[in-house]
């Protein structure tokens, strides 16, 4: 095959590919925008160099109290709502027991955040298991059909990227010298 027809694959895959890496830049540099100026990420930051007042040989009550507490508490003001998950931090400032639920129907609900000394609920959010921008950025925010087309694209990125280096080493010319032998 030679340079003109990896030439004409290259234009029709790199326009279609074009729109789907502009929108991939774009969500990603969303994502880490997020994931680095994030309150999340500023309480692992904040709490990263601390150490845990739990250890594996602390007594049941170390962790089970919290949790009683919060189940407690989240019970008296929600009734009997469906518990996904669980996560207790126990070190920093403001240790926190945080219970993730349920519809009774399924599917995700709330996240209650609990101070895991007194069990008093700090404050209540929507939940779901991903925040939106990750599951934008992926395609999942269009469902399964944008999961789909999420792939086509990395396919169509990566046939780009191959293509692409297939008419750069087809171009290639051994005699050129200093720079001129990567960049002609």
């Amino acid at each position: 095959m030679n340079t003109a027809f990896w030439r004409e694959w290259h234009r029709w895959i790199g326009f279609p590919a074009a729109l789907f890496l502009l929108f991939a830049s774009v969500t990603g540099i969303m994502v880490a925008w997020y994931e680095f100026f994030g309150a999340d990420e500023a309480l692992r930051e904040a709490n990263r160099k601390l150490v845990s007042p739990v250890t594996l040989q602390s007594p049941a009550t170390a962790w089970s109290d919290p949790l009683s507490r919060a189940f407690a508490r989240g019970a008296a003001a929600l009734g009997g709502l469906p518990v996904d998950k669980v996560t207790i931090q126990f070190k920093g400032r403001e240790p926190t027991v945080e219970v993730f639920t349920g519809k009774p129907g399924g599917g995700e609900d709330r996240k209650l955040v609990f101070d895991a000394a007194t069990g008093r609920l700090l404050k209540t959010e929507s939940y779901v298991d991903k925040p939106f921008i990750h599951r934008l950025h992926s395609g999942e925010a269009f469902g399964d059909g944008g999961l789909v087309v999420a792939m086509v694209w990395g396919l169509a990125l990566a046939l780009l990227t191959v293509t692409g280096i297939i008419i750069y080493l087809r171009m290639w010319r051994p005699n050129l010298k200093g720079i001129e032998r990567v960049f002609w």
